[in-house]
């Protein structure tokens, strides 16, 4: 048989995530080998200084310490363009203001009830650090909108427009501040389906002027999509954020190269299951593509994946030259 041996893991390939990740790929250990590729993927992301880089993910991660490293990504050029959830823009608003906890998975939840507790597996928010927060924001945002004369906006306007109430201090760790200040558009097509989202709708109800341009982000999705000289995406689970990246890519024949994190099941004919290679037979990833769809936790998997890749390139600082 001409395939190359398995190879046992040693104590030195421990020493750092990216002699672990090199190593996974001799091991041969089951989503060992496929994070193993993922990390050749997204080096080559990375050093295609041309190319335009998606990034996807759904809003549960944001609740988590995953946050940090999303922003650093946009903070550092590393990506440009994200597609997301509503709920990205009500936990990155929530928390610039108020802390989120550990929680248990096994927490009583009828007990949290009582106590006005929020759980998102095995965190904990207080209501009082949530809801609350974002109608506070949301209106101050929208209100201050409206008096500069804006009577219409994108959901990339919206998020721009967040992370500049933020501010510099208060937005220091917000995703949407990262994305305001280094000008990396963030689309929502779900945008109703949250916080932020009902927040607009209440608003609306005393100014009726007031709209959600979302052909505008399909126009801006278009432009990014029909220049690119290559595109490549990195997509962390399923749902609207993962179809919409691939939808659009669809229309240039494809992404060049993917890489697809996720803990669903194929058998089930979903979205967030199908692996990439069913994309391809709709043309939305390329027949010649590098693509990897790895199973697992993102908040598990992708720091680890990072943090490699980083080091392989030898200078964390380093901000991607875009093309």
């Amino acid at each position: 048989m001409r395939r190359p041996p398995v190879e046992d893991l040693r104590a030195e390939d421990l020493v750092s995530p990216e002699r672990l990740l090199q190593a996974y790929g001799r091991a041969g250990g089951f989503s060992a080998k496929g994070l193993s590729a993922a990390a050749d993927i997204l080096e080559a992301m990375w050093r295609d200084a041309g190319a335009t880089v998606f990034l996807s993910f759904p809003a549960d991660i944001i609740a988590t310490g995953t946050r940090g490293l999303i922003r650093e990504l946009i903070a550092r050029g590393l990506v440009d363009a994200v597609i997301t959830t509503c709920g990205t823009l009500d936990h990155d608003l929530a928390r610039a203001s108020r802390p989120y906890y550990q929680g248990d998975w096994l927490l009583d939840d009828r007990e949290l009830a009582r106590q006005h507790i929020y759980r998102l597996g095995n965190l904990v928010i207080p209501q009082a650090n949530y809801g609350g927060i974002i109608e506070k924001e949301m209106r101050r945002i929208l209100a201050g909108l409206w008096r500069k004369g804006v009577r219409t906006l994108s959901t990339r306007d919206l998020v721009w427009a967040i992370g500049e109430h933020l501010g510099p201090e208060r937005g220091k760790g917000s995703i949407c501040r990262a994305a305001f200040e280094q000008k990396v558009p963030v689309f929502v097509p779900g945008i109703t389906d949250g916080a932020v989202g009902s927040q607009m709708w209440l608003y609306w109800q005393d100014h009726k002027a007031l709209t959600i341009d979302l052909f505008a982000d399909e126009q801006a999705l278009s432009d990014i999509v029909f220049t690119a000289r290559r595109t490549h995406a990195i997509m962390l689970g399923g749902g609207i954020s993962k179809h919409h990246t691939i939808w659009w890519n669809q229309f240039r024949g494809g992404l060049d190269s993917a890489i697809y994190l996720t803990t669903a099941v194929e058998w089930d004919g979903s979205l967030s299951g199908a692996r990439l290679r069913e994309a391809v037979s709709w043309g939305k990833v390329r027949p010649d593509a590098r693509e990897v769809t790895v199973e697992g936790d993102v908040t598990s998997l992708f720091p680890f994946l990072v943090g490699g890749v980083l080091g392989r390139l030898g200078d964390l600082k380093r901000a991607r030259v875009r093309g």
